[in-house]
């Protein structure tokens, strides 16, 4: 019960290694860009051992940048341990064919906030690029935090030099540089916000900081870029007594994915634990469940009452869950 969209052909227009990691993509859609704003993803079709899944990346940069209303820019880290999405990206050829969505928003920032904090940790860089440079091309207070595991992954740190100047932090991991959350947040004036995209540590740690300052969870706005969990993904067994199924999720593989292969009808829309639309009921748990959504709360995720099909995984065992919908 997916909620599905059109698709839409477009070319692979030009690529660039912006790192050793990271490649940015021009895509030109054949039916021309369609308007969009900071903050929007574009999904994509892409295939993995030879099934099509849908992948969402973030626009980067400005929709009225110059060439912008000629191709979507987006930039991928290549992840060989992943879902496949970026090997498949990595592997097309300039003038290659793909399918494409219409961009959509589903992190939207206050423009009018007395200031911003904006922190952004790895490829988590790609919605967070295009806030910065529309808050400063508004004259609007703010500051930035930008980490990466090393300098040479710190992808559009020059622009963001240009663009910011003093108002920029740079962080690198294997420099032993971190940033200090509590400091940064009990730092911010009243009715400031905080902008974040990251690991899903990063964004863990943010939201504890922030409900320890005592702010408003409306002022903090994140997106995940992906499911990195803490554990490494491996296999692992789900029953559902109800249906009368015990089945295997491989290592690459999502649960969501593999029970709709089985005729188990599951809501979903995000489909990267954003939402919490294909949470389901745990029975019992042998192992333990890496949560990888950021839509449960730290004690939600410690309780195990339920889980995010659509990202979360099980390791040193299996679950038992019950899959019947009901509304809470």
């Amino acid at each position: 019960m997916k909620h599905n969209a059109p698709w839409h052909s477009a070319t692979l227009r030009a690529q660039r290694d912006l790192s050793p990691s990271v490649r940015e993509f021009e895509i030109r859609p054949e039916r021309g860009v369609r308007p969009w704003t900071v903050g929007s993803h574009l999904d994509l079709r892409v295939r993995v051992d030879g099934r099509e899944e849908k992948r969402s990346y973030s626009l980067v940069g400005l929709p009225d940048a110059p060439g912008a209303d000629e191709v979507y820019r987006i930039a991928v880290r290549r992840a060989d341990d992943g879902r496949g999405g970026s090997r498949f990206l990595w592997g097309l050829q300039t003038g290659d064919e793909l399918l494409i969505g219409e961009p959509n928003n589903h992190f939207e920032i206050g423009w009018r906030a007395p200031f911003t904090l904006l922190v952004a940790g790895g490829i988590g860089i790609t919605p967070i690029l295009g806030m910065a440079q529309q808050l400063a091309a508004r004259g609007a207070p703010l500051r930035m935090l930008y980490a990466a595991r090393s300098a040479d992954e710190l992808i559009y740190a020059e622009t963001l030099r240009a663009t910011l100047g003093e108002r920029l932090q740079l962080r690198c991991s294997d420099a032993g540089q971190r940033i200090d959350l509590d400091a940064e947040i009990a730092a911010l004036p009243p009715g400031a916000q905080l902008a974040l995209c990251g690991p899903l540590r990063l964004m863990d740690a943010a939201r504890s900081a922030w409900q320890r300052a005592g702010r408003p969870e409306a002022d903090l706005r994140f997106e995940t870029f992906g499911n990195s969990g803490t554990q490494a993904a491996e296999p692992f067994w789900v029953e559902l007594p109800r249906h009368g199924l015990r089945i295997e999720v491989p290592a690459d593989r999502n649960l969501l994915d593999v029970l709709e292969a089985h005729g188990v009808q599951a809501l979903s829309d995000c489909r990267r634990g954003e939402c919490g639309l294909c949470a389901l009921d745990i029975v019992s748990v042998q192992g333990t469940v890496d949560h990888r959504d950021v839509f449960f709360s730290p004690h939600q995720k410690q309780a195990n009452h339920k889980l995010c099909a659509c990202v979360s995984r099980v390791c040193g065992g299996g679950v038992v869950l019950d899959s019947a919908y009901r509304p809470d």
